[in-house]
């Protein structure tokens, strides 16, 4: 985001040219799709403000946000240039290569394999300039359970973290461990971006815990306001 002994490596697909095509083939269907579909979606927005005011400043952030809500937040967060973590594995080269188009960059790791060499790129990202992106309960959950990746990263070099998140009031949701969801053609999303959150430089275990919890509580809190603007439940 070296295999051991028994396990694939994740480089092996680049070996099979029936996988290269297939990649190939994903990338290029998908983006269109994906830029299609958000092109009919109505957004309502809330604290835009607070985005205007991080990117005025000209410091970087970290965008965090849940990775359920991906794809509605590739498409409103397109175009700024955030770097994100993607896996050098099948999934994660047709995904980069989508996202490129979306305007994003790529710092190709895992924080599952490897965590430490995936964050100390996007430490080195941010050192240069560059915002970056970051699924809190990626890649594999337990979803809405944020881990401490980007609390670390935000404590390594000062850049604050800005959470943010979607729902739609109409969507398809994948049977997958974070519930994907998808909008629908013309659905409704309500997309609302909290105030950034900075985080003290080189902290302790304790205090990383403390803020990884106050950064879990403000997700909660813009899904439940993202929900009412959505008109649905939350």
């Amino acid at each position: 985001m070296c295999g051991r002994a028994g396990t694939v490596n994740s480089h092996d697909w680049q070996q099979s040219r029936v996988k290269r095509l297939q990649v190939a083939a994903i990338a290029a269907i998908g983006y269109p799709l994906i830029a299609l579909l958000g092109l009919t979606l109505r957004l309502r927005v809330e604290g835009r403000e607070h985005l205007d005011a991080v990117t005025a400043s000209g410091q970087p952030f970290i965008l965090s946000v849940w990775h359920g809500r991906i794809l509605p937040l590739t498409w409103f967060f397109r175009r700024r240039g955030l770097v994100v973590i993607t896996s050098q594995n099948f999934d994660g080269e047709w995904i980069a290569r989508i996202i490129a188009r979306f305007g994003y960059g790529t710092a190709r790791g895992s924080t599952s394999r490897n965590a430490r060499a995936a964050l100390h790129q996007m430490v080195r990202e941010i050192r240069a300039g560059r915002s970056t992106a970051f699924t809190l309960d990626g890649p594999r959950g337990p979803a809405l359970e944020a881990k401490p990746g980007a609390v670390w990263l935000a404590s390594a070099t000062g850049a604050p973290l800005l959470p943010a998140h979607a729902e739609a009031d109409r969507y398809w949701a994948l049977k997958s461990w974070d519930r994907t969801q998808i909008p629908r053609p013309f659905s409704r999303v309500a997309v609302v971006i909290g105030a950034p959150l900075p985080v003290p430089r080189r902290l302790g275990d304790d205090d990383m815990e403390d803020q990884r919890r106050t950064l879990e509580s403000a997700l909660e809190a813009l899904r439940r306001r993202a929900c009412v603007l959505a008109n649905r439940e939350a």
